[in-house]
């Protein structure tokens, strides 16, 4: 089989934590190449995500590597026994870039998630007006078929907060992105009313910070921390103008959980952060 040219971040992230758990056991790619029986251009494939790799031989390398770690190891080969084609978002490969299936994939697969944002809501909070204002304004201006793509394709991910059991979600926003009128007098109190709604649900939290907090925070792009089925998994998606990142480092996932309890501990409380919406909707 060839190596694949477009890993989704799914398939790199295997790769990594495979190349974490060589690199923390002392061992070569070479040393691993040669547990397998294959040449060490094959396990450099692996670590980069470009090949795939079978559960049977993440556990022969976990046993060779002294992993004991069994939750970790069973995440690492559910993600192996994924196939193309077997989520909603494949649908979009070859029509959207891969970025948009790559948060898609994230979002999924997330236990729980975190935001922070503060010009714009969140992908999974907006109305379909609000999405397709957005997408419109996009520098170049996009071509009428792609900015319905990429709305149709937002309204599909917003599907995961009506799931049997969604991942809970706490959003902290800046009240700037409450006080843009994207689209509108009208779509924006559209969007707020949408906002409040959500904002009684058992699995939201929305928290806003308001313009009175006299402490700067650094929320100035979005951010989203999605924790993973185990806490080496989780990972940290940055949005901006040019594209996404995804950071899954110990010490990134550190700089952003602190991120979010200082940003929290800036943000209103719930009731208080549902009074400030209801204020400014009132006000369009």
């Amino acid at each position: 089989m060839p190596p694949r040219d477009n890993p989704t971040a799914r398939q790199a992230r295997l790769g990594a934590e495979l190349r974490k758990l060589r690199e923390s056991a002392g061992k070569t790619a070479r040393q691993s190449a040669g547990l397998l029986s294959v040449d060490q251009a094959k396990i450099s494939h692996i670590e980069a995500g470009r090949l795939g790799i079978g559960e049977e031989r993440i556990r022969r390398l976990a046993a060779f590597y002294s992993c004991d770690d069994g939750a970790l190891i069973d995440a690492l080969c559910a993600i192996a026994r994924e196939h193309r084609g077997q989520y909603w978002f494949d649908e979009y490969r070859g029509i959207l870039a891969p970025g948009f299936l790559d948060i898609a994939e994230l979002e999924h697969h997330a236990t729980a998630l975190r935001s922070t944002q503060s010009m714009t809501l969140p992908g999974l909070f907006q109305t379909e007006n609000y999405a397709r204002a957005l997408f419109s304004g996009a520098t170049p201006k996009l071509p009428a078929a792609e900015v319905e793509a990429r709305v149709e394709h937002r309204m599909k991910r917003i599907t995961l907060l009506d799931r049997t059991n969604p991942p809970h979600y706490d959003a902290i926003i800046h009240e700037a992105a409450l006080r843009m009128r994207f689209g509108g007098r009208e779509v924006a109190r559209e969007q707020l009313e949408h906002l409040l709604e959500l904002s009684t649900r058992s699995t939201l939290t929305v928290r806003v910070i308001p313009f009175t907090s006299e402490d700067f925070i650094e929320v100035t792009q979005p951010v989203l921390y999605a924790c993973g089925v185990v806490p080496q998994l989780d990972t940290v998606q940055i949005d901006s103008a040019v594209g996404g990142r995804f950071l899954d480092a110990d010490a990134d996932l550190r700089k952003y959980r602190t991120l979010f309890e200082i940003a929290e501990k800036a943000a209103l409380d719930q009731e208080g952060s549902r009074q400030i919406i209801h204020h400014i909707a009132r006000e369009l």
